[in-house]
C-alpha cells in the first residue's frame, strides 16, 4: 500500500516528519525548561503549554477540515509548527523562557493536527483495507524512533549557542511537512455539517463510539502514565540517562512498528479482537515490569506497553469510522482526540506524585483494571443488539 497509494505513503512521511520534532522536543524541552526558568518547578511549564496547546486545537482543526477540507487544515496544522519552533528558537537565542514558553502553544497546535493523519487515510482506501491504512500511517513513526535520539544528541550541541539548533531543525521538518501535505487530496466537504456539543453528545450515546473512543483513551491514558513514570522509576533504581534513554527509543519502537502488523490483523479479525489483544499485551506489561528491575525488565516492558497501545488505537479508530456518517466525521473524530488527549494530559502530570507517593510496583498493579474496565466497556457496548435489548 505505501508503494501503490500515494496519499497514504505522503501521510506515512509526513508522519515521520511530525514524530521527529515531537521525540526531539520530549528529549530537550524539559532540559531547555531548567536553563532558562528562574525557578526549577517551573522547568516542565512549556510541556504544560503544549498539552494545552495540543487541547485546545483539536476540535477546531477538526470542525475546519469538515468545512474546508482536509489539505488546509493539516497545512495549518504544519504551519504552527514552523511558527512555535521559531519563536522557541528565538526564546532560546535571547534566553527568554517566557518566549520559548509561547512557542510550545503553536507547536501543540501542530501537534493537535498531525494527530488526525490516520483518518485521512482511512478516506483514502477501500473499506476492506482501512486497518491497513491508519495502521502504515501510524507506523511512519518507526523512522522518527531510529533517527530522532541521535539527532537530537548531535543538533543539541550544533551551533554555538546551545539547543538552537534542535528547534531550527523542527522549522525544517515542519516546512518538510507543510510541501508534502500540499498534495494531500482535500477529500469530501458534506453538504450538511452538524453544530454543537449536542452532534458529540448525540455520537456519545451511540454504544459503537463510546467503546471506540473508550478503548482509545484508555490506552493512550495508561501508556502516558507508565511512559512517563519509567524514567523517574529508572532514576530511583540507579540507572543513568543514557540506560534509560535506550528503554525509551524501544517504547517508541514498540508503539510505531508492530503497527505493520496490526492494520491486516484488523482487516482480517476485526477491530474488537485487536483492541481485546491489545489489552491483554498492556497487562503483560505490567506483569514484566513488576517481575523485577533491571534495565531488561524496564525495557521488555517498555516495549510491550508501546505495542499495547498501538494495537488499541488503531483498533479504536477503525471502530469509530464504522459508527457515524461523513457529515458527523469532525464531530466523532474530535470526540475521541480529545478524550486521548485529556487521559494523557492528566496521566502526565499524575506520574510524578504517583510515583513517588504510591511507588512504581502500585503504578503498574493500578494499570490492570483501568484496562479492564476499557475492554469490558467494549465488549458489552458492541454486543449484537438482539443481546443488548434483551
Amino acid at each position: 500500500m505505501l508503494l501503490t497509494n500515494g496519499q497514504v505513503r505522503l501521510l506515512f512521511i509526513a508522519q515521520a516528519l511530525y514524530w521527529v520534532c515531537s521525540m526531539v522536543g520530549i528529549t530537550l524541552t524539559s532540559l531547555v525548561g531548567v536553563q532558562l526558568a528562574p525557578y526549577a518547578g517551573l522547568a516542565t511549564l512549556p510541556l504544560g503549554l503544549l498539552v494545552l496547546g495540543n487541547l485546545g486545537g483539536v476540535q477546531p482543526i477538526s470542525i475546519y477540515m469538515q468545512r474546508h477540507g482536509r489539505r488546509a487544515g493539516l497545512m495549518i496544522g504544519a504551519f504552527c509548527g514552523v511558527i512555535g519552533a521559531l519563536v522557541a528558537s528565538l526564546g532560546v537565542w535571547w534566553g527568554s523562557f517566557t518566549v520559548f514558553c509561547i512557542g510550545a502553544v503553536p507547536i501543540g497546535i501542530y501537534q493537535a493536527s498531525a494527530r488526525y493523519y490516520r483518518y485521512v487515510a482511512l478516506e483514502a482506501v477501500e473499506n476492506q483495507h482501512k486497518g491497513r491504512a491508519a495502521a502504515y500511517v501510524t507506523g511512519g513513526g518507526v523512522l522518527a524512533a531510529l533517527i530522532a535520539p541521535e539527532l537530537a544528541v548531535w543538533a543539541r550541541d550544533a551551533l554555538v549557542i546551545p539547543f538552537l539548533g534542535a528547534y531550527l531543525v523542527m522549522v525544517v521538518m515542519a516546512v518538510l511537512a507543510i510541501i508534502l501535505l500540499a498534495a494531500v487530496q482535500p477529500g469530501e466537504i458534506p453538504a450538511r455539517i452538524p453544530n454543537g456539543a449536542a452532534v458529540m453528545r448525540d455520537l456519545l450515546l451511540r454504544p459503537k463510539i463510546f467503546s471506540a473512543v473508550a478503548i482509545a483513551a484508555i490506552g493512550q491514558g495508561v501508556m502516558v502514565l507508565i511512559m512517563t513514570a519509567t524514567p523517574l522509576a529508572m532514576k530511583f533504581c540507579g540507572f543513568d540517562v543514557a540506560q534509560s534513554s535506550e528503554v525509551i527509543r524501544w517504547h517508541f519502537i514498540g508503539m510505531f512498528l508492530p503497527a505493520f502488523v496490526a492494520g491486516p490483523l484488523i482487516d482480517t479479525l476485526g477491530a474488537k479482537k485487536v483492541a481485546a489483544f491489545g489489552s491483554v499485551i498492556l497487562m503483560i506489561s505490567a506483569v514484566v515490569a513488576l517481575a523485577g528491575l533491571d534495565q531488561s525488565h524496564f525495557l521488555i516492558s517498555s516495549l510491550l506497553l508501546g505495542t499495547g497501545w498501538n494495537l488499541m488505537l488503531l483498533a479504536g479508530t477503525t471502530l469509530l469510522g464504522e459508527g457515524h456518517s461523513p457529515a458527523e466525521r469532525g464531530h466523532a473524530q474530535a470526540v475521541m482526540e480529545l478524550a486521548n488527549g485529556v487521559l494523557g494530559a492528566v496521566a502526565s502530570f499524575a506520574a510524578g506524585m504517583l510515583i513517588v507517593n504510591a511507588g512504581w510496583e502500585s503504578v503498574n498493579i493500578g494499570l490492570v483494571p483501568v484496562v479492564l474496565v476499557g475492554l469490558g466497556i467494549m465488549v458489552f457496548c458492541t454486543r449484537p443488539a438482539r443481546q443488548t435489548s434483551s
